[in-house]
């Protein structure tokens, strides 16, 4: 996973659960909670209500105030009530606010503050997109010493996006899917400073965010810091109590997630992971870790030299414009869709599967890559199937409400989404690199929306997909999706109001929803792939894509287009 600096559009937070600051040199204690916020100052600091300030301004001054780094928000609070002021808590969630909002006095004493709800962070800085409402909230002042204050502040706070991109990093506390292969990222944002360390492997240890905890495991699960984080050079040092009894398995699984995690934070390459203050005793392990001695463990592992495919009529071909072998290169099945799956070690073509229409009938096709496909089941339509990654098995959507699972070899099984009807109709799906995740688009009367669920496995029921939630609600008619690593996203979309369909990157969480240009392309792009470390494909005028620098080029430079649609990559 790439590190990134809090640059983005929407959320923020590391919210604050914890107030207390653990400086980096105290002696060895238990920490229960990492400090989120630093006693000291971050950046710009807001300044207090001015002498005479209207109610308009003291309820400007009141936002303003909240982007802030100091403890309990003493600025804010100057600009409340004393008994506001004692009872009011700025740990309770952060509301985001576009940058543009208004006041209005509505009477004497009342002001009405109105503005655009970016989403909102919880304590544990889980960032959820809103849904398009605005944000409203109708602030009572009163006069206290003649001077306006408010009586009636909103819990937690309001803050507005510009503050959040300044003072909050997007970090993610890496997690592992339930074969122990990959680590997940979980996005959390949080306040920049010393303590950022210290908190960010905290929020490990707290576990993961309520819409991934099902599909997730933590070898970290009732491990606790026994001191505050240190940092010395590129190296971070941390001291964790709690290890003693855990399998040899366990601890490097434990290794992998904090090396994953605390590598993006800035300036750092190593992590040394003490117990006691002695080394951890893991052997094959180095003292000092870093990601590569994890290197098999990323959640973005793909077959490197993995070439993308397309179809042409019918025929699967590869991205330097040649059939791909066998049957399916020939055109045999009349392909509408496929996918293939790779060896992530090797990057040889290991099995296929396709999806072949005619007379009203879609039919899956699996076998090996470069041999016969064989028919396994039919429907009356079919969605693009993908690559479960971590095991051997694609999924597919059937007449747009069944998602199934077909395993290597074995009968097509329902996959348990019991959200998915009231959501509308699945006209497209695809699972993460990390397998743990799944991007769908839902069709309603309304439009398409983008939706994420959670891949949740047990080894006596079925699978299920849970927690389907909208991560884009600004976007409209989305058409198609795909999963640029495993905390990013790539749609085909239109922004509300707007006409035509253009590409857009988001965050899994619907945070840094930025738009993709299209400079290049004969006319609106109809189907896209995207794989870690692969520069992204579009079908657009029958013909196929690749993005370069910033704008989209053929497939091979200086020559002509490639006819083709369908685009995607091996997994």
């Amino acid at each position: 996973m790439t590190r990134r600096r809090a640059v983005l559009a929407a959320l923020v937070l590391g919210l604050l659960t914890a107030c207390s600051t653990v400086p980096t040199g105290s002696p060895p204690v238990q920490i229960t909670e990492a400090p989120t916020r630093p006693a000291g100052e971050v950046g710009i600091e807001p300044v207090g209500p001015a002498a005479g300030a209207s109610p308009e301004e003291i309820v400007r001054g009141f936002v303003d105030a909240a982007a802030s780094s100091v403890q309990r928000h003493p600025v804010a609070r100057d600009h409340l009530t004393p008994e506001a002021a004692a009872s009011w808590s700025d740990e309770s969630g952060i509301t985001l606010v576009g940058a543009d909002y208004a006041t209005v006095t509505v009477e004497e004493g009342t002001v009405a503050l109105t503005g655009d709800l970016v989403g909102t962070v919880d304590p544990r800085g889980v960032f959820e997109a809103s849904a398009g409402q605005p944000f409203t909230h109708e602030f009572t002042l009163t006069e206290v010493g003649g001077q306006w204050r408010i009586a009636n502040p909103p819990d937690g706070l309001v803050m507005l996006v510009p503050d959040f991109e300044r003072l909050y990093d997007d970090l993610a506390a890496y997690f592992v899917d339930p074969t122990g292969q990959r680590v997940v990222p979980d996005r959390r944002y949080l306040l920049g400073g010393g303590a950022q360390p210290t908190t960010l492997v905290q929020r490990l240890l707290d576990g993961p965010s309520p819409a991934l905890s099902a599909g997730v495991g933590n070898a970290l699960s009732g491990v606790t810091l026994t001191r505050a984080v240190t940092v010395s050079g590129a190296t971070v040092t941390v001291d964790l109590a709690g290890l003693d009894d855990l399998p040899a398995p366990q601890l490097s699984t434990l290794c992998a997630q904090l090396v994953w995690t605390l590598d993006q934070l800035d300036g750092v390459s190593s992590v040394e992971i003490t117990s006691g203050g002695d080394p951890l005793p893991l052997d094959g392990v180095p003292t000092v870790q870093r990601t590569d001695d994890w290197a098999g463990s990323s959640p973005d592992s793909v077959p490197a030299d993995a070439a993308g495919h397309y179809l042409d009529g019918g025929r699967l071909m590869t991205v330097d414009g040649r059939p791909a072998p066998g049957p399916a290169g020939e055109g045999a099945y009349g392909l509408a869709s496929a996918a293939v799956a790779a060896d992530a070690r090797t990057s040889a073509l290991t099995s296929m599967v396709g999806v072949s229409v005619s007379g009203g009938t879609a039919t899956f096709l699996a076998g090996e890559y470069g041999r016969e496909l064989a028919p396994v089941f039919t429907a009356g339509r079919l969605s693009v199937p993908t690559v479960a990654a971590t095991r051997p098995e694609y999924w597919v959507v059937r007449d747009e409400t069944t998602v199934v699972r077909v395993p290597a070899g074995g009968s097509p099984q329902p996959v348990n989404a019991p959200t998915l009807p009231q959501q509308g109709r699945a006209t497209a799906l695809q699972l993460s690199p990390d397998g743990v995740r799944a991007a769908l688009v839902v069709g309603a009367a309304d439009g398409s929306s983008l939706l994420v669920g959670t891949v949740v496995r047990s080894d006596d029921g079925p699978v299920a997909l849970r927690d389907l939630r909208e991560i884009a609600p600004s976007l409209t008619g989305v058409t198609d999706v795909a999963w640029r690593d495993a905390g990013t996203l790539v749609v085909l979309a239109a922004a509300g109001g707007e006409d035509g369909t253009v590409p857009y990157e988001v965050g899994v969480d619907g945070w840094g929803l930025t738009e993709v240009p299209t400079a290049g392309l004969p006319s609106q792009p109809t189907a896209v792939a995207a794989a870690p470390g692969q520069q992204p494909l579009v079908s657009a005028g029958g013909s196929v894509w690749v993005l370069a620098g910033g704008t989209w080029v053929t497939l091979v430079r200086g020559q002509q287009p490639v006819p083709g649609i369908e685009p995607f990559y091996p997994v």
